[in-house]
């Protein structure tokens, strides 16, 4: 019986024997209403205690730990109620572990409160918890307020359908003449409609120069049955979109008083970024009410809506979820790793069988794809790379590849504040036939023959 080829083993480490490498840890168990503490058993006559949500008791609990000398705390990130404990606790001088909690579910036994805490303890006693990433302070309260601006431009969307609702019951074909109802030609005349105006023929006049459609057009499509119960709707989605304009500026207000308390992140001091590059198609919507490019150069050092199909309020997402240190990943593969946007290949029998990216509600994941998929019609060196992915393994693939790739760029302008310059769609293609060239002359001399180039005959055109 032939002897079988023994496989070589990638990858594998020698496993050191487990150790207690943190003495002085302490586990928490976290809820809405109960706070389960666990310390090394010889530290307190009763090793684990509970504590309720008040401040005070928080502060309780920080006291307790203090006294039963723990230096590091590990807890799991359940909702938002982790959030203050964890502040009180780093204030008050702790080494504080936010630990993902799917590497928390496996506890052995019955599972409870008392254990969850006991398990998250002797893990962390052990070395075994990896702290998930947190940025500073002042980057969290720039985050916060982002979010919160997000949240108010959904609110208001929501709004925007409710006026289209209004106006297309009673056969206003407003959406019919203007691309957006929120524009400057469709707010006029809803504006009007609410005042009290029903002539088409003066609304239609409130139209801007750069309307695409006529007066009569719109006078046209303005013509309907002014019902009171559907006006009486409109009157108030209109009065709960302005409202929610107005908590967007007063959003980017803070924003703009956030921004200006951070420290300018120029080497040379220039603070002034370099001038836009001319872009095509119309502007997106819901634009902060500030110079927000100029702000974000100075705080960052480069200027990164000069790649493509990045703009500043995708930057300003960005920057406020990942913030601005990269020393929190080693590398670049980490960095896309940690965001989801790389390969989480699980193997198994020798097989691999998935190499999908892993499921994540990373919010700098999200804006990276939204902006690899803008990249569709763009002649950059990145507009190239999208259409060739997705001619060959579709949409879906192309649009991780494309955020994998404006990713990779993000981490390098950050780490080493290097400017961004794009190299053009011709000088991607001319590369690419240049890798396809070497591919076809290595495989061609595999199998003894050379690759040759054509020569065209005379009188025909190539």
């Amino acid at each position: 019986m032939p002897k079988r080829k023994r496989k070589s083993i990638q990858g594998a480490k020698p496993v050191d024997p487990l150790s207690q490498v943190k003495l002085n840890a302490a586990g928490l168990d976290i809820g809405a209403e109960e706070i389960y503490a666990c310390v090394p058993a010889d530290r307190d006559d009763q090793a684990v205690r509970v504590f309720g949500t008040f401040t005070v008791d928080l502060n309780a609990l920080a006291d307790w730990l203090k006294t039963c000398g723990i230096e590091t705390v590990a807890m799991e990130s359940t909702g938002v109620y982790w959030i203050p404990v964890y502040e009180i606790l780093e204030s008050r001088g702790f080494e504080v572990y936010l630990v993902n909690a799917r590497h928390l579910k496996n506890v052995p036994g019955k599972k409870t409160d008392v254990l969850d805490c006991q398990w998250i303890q002797q893990l962390h006693t052990y070395g075994l918890l990896q702290r998930s990433f947190r940025p500073p302070d002042e980057i969290c309260a720039l985050r916060a307020v982002v979010r919160q601006r997000e949240n108010l431009v959904r609110y208001r969307s929501a709004h925007i359908q409710h006026m289209q609702k209004a106006l297309q019951q009673m056969n206003i074909l407003l959406t019919q003449v203007v691309s957006d109802i929120t524009g400057v030609t469709g707010m006029r005349i809803i504006r009007a409609i609410v005042g009290g105006e029903r002539d088409p023929q003066i609304l239609a006049r409130m139209r801007n120069h750069q309307c695409a459609r006529s007066e009569a057009e719109i006078a046209a499509a303005l013509q309907g049955h002014y019902k009171r119960e559907h006006l009486f709707v409109l009157k108030q989605s209109l009065d709960q979109y302005d409202f929610y304009d107005r908590q967007i500026r007063e959003c980017d207000a803070e924003l703009q008083a956030l921004y200006a308390a951070l420290p300018s992140g120029s080497d040379e001091g220039n603070d002034a970024p370099p001038p836009p590059k001319p872009r095509g198609g119309k502007p997106r919507k819901n634009q902060a009410h500030f110079d927000l490019a100029s702000t974000l150069f100075r705080i960052v050092g480069v200027d990164l809506t000069a790649i493509d199909g990045i703009d500043a309020l995708t930057a300003q997402t960005i920057i406020s979820e990942i913030g601005l240190d990269m020393s929190k990943w080693p590398t670049v593969k980490h960095f896309t790793s940690w965001l989801g946007l790389a390969p989480h290949t699980k193997k198994t029998g020798g097989k691999v069988i998935s190499t999908r990216t892993k499921k994540t509600q990373n919010r700098a994941n999200t804006a990276l794809r939204v902006s690899a998929q803008t990249l569709w019609r763009s002649k950059s060196a990145l507009g190239g790379f999208y259409r060739r992915m997705r001619a060959r393994y579709g949409p879906a693939v192309a649009i991780v590849a494309t955020a994998h790739k404006l990713a990779r760029i993000i981490y390098r302008l950050l780490k080493f504040r290097e400017a961004y310059v794009d190299p053009g769609e011709a000088y991607y293609e001319q590369q690419y036939r240049e890798r396809t060239l070497r591919t076809l002359k290595r495989k061609a001399a595999s199998l003894g023959f050379a690759l040759v180039q054509a020569v065209p005959e005379p009188g025909l055109v190539s």
